[in-house]
């Protein structure tokens, strides 16, 4: 089943998984990280990769684009603003907004590094991405990993990148990670406990939020283009 597919077919399916007690439980630990980098933030915002919204509710994110119409749907019953589109391709103008989060999304990215540069496109001067991922490198990104190889559906069109080719796609799109925060440092369970969320970007980590600015020069965007790739 392609993953488009499984995110339209089974989006009750995944939704619900956050009703569960180790759902609501990661939810919580993932949030606790990436809210404090939202802080002192404004509208608008977006989310890419915005799912059934769940973030983007308990984050106060405006808008959100996916390309699976399904979650979409869950999305603006919670109240998001929702757009169907690419992330590679966003459907916005230049500068339009002051934050756009990305949570797990760059593993499911056909292009990555051209996601990015749409991201950095519509940023405004001063913005800033917010990125939440699961490093493929540690224990919980093998576990999905091995989730991915046994045909899980939700995994199947996933390429998690290690932490190092996370903070080098950023860098080389143009942007500079100003702050970082890390959770699940616990093994892989069915049943994940409390945590403490620990500043900076930890190797050993399940989940590592970045929150990064675009590099300017003269008061104009310093473009990175693909040749430096």
């Amino acid at each position: 089943m392609p993953v488009g597919s499984a995110f339209e077919d089974l989006a009750a399916r995944y939704d619900a998984w956050y009703d569960m007690a180790s759902g609501r439980k990661l939810f919580d630990l993932e949030l606790r990280c990436l809210r404090p980098l939202l802080s002192g933030t404004g509208p608008p915002r977006l989310e890419v990769g915005v799912g059934s919204g769940r973030f983007a509710t308990a984050l106060g994110i405006e808008v959100g684009l996916d390309p699976a119409r399904a979650p979409l749907d869950l999305a603006a019953r919670r109240g998001v603003r929702v757009v169907q589109g690419a992330g590679e391709q966003l459907p916005f103008a230049d500068h339009g907004f002051n934050v756009v989060i990305l949570v797990v999304t760059l593993c499911f990215a056909d292009d990555p590094a051209g996601l990015l540069d749409e991201v950095r496109r519509v940023l405004r001067p001063g913005g800033s991405l917010v990125v939440g991922l699961v490093p493929g490198d540690s224990a919980w990104g093998q576990a999905y990993e091995e989730k991915r190889r046994a045909g899980h559906p939700f995994y199947q069109g996933a390429h998690f990148l290690t932490l190092a080719d996370h903070l080098g796609l950023l860098g080389r799109a143009g942007f500079e990670v100003v702050a970082a925060r890390s959770t699940l440092r616990q093994a892989p369970m069915d049943a994940p406990v409390d945590e403490e969320v620990r500043e900076g970007a930890l190797s050993e980590a399940g989940f590592v939020a970045v929150a990064a600015g675009t590099r300017w020069r003269g008061g104009r965007d310093e473009q990175t283009t693909r040749a430096t790739r």
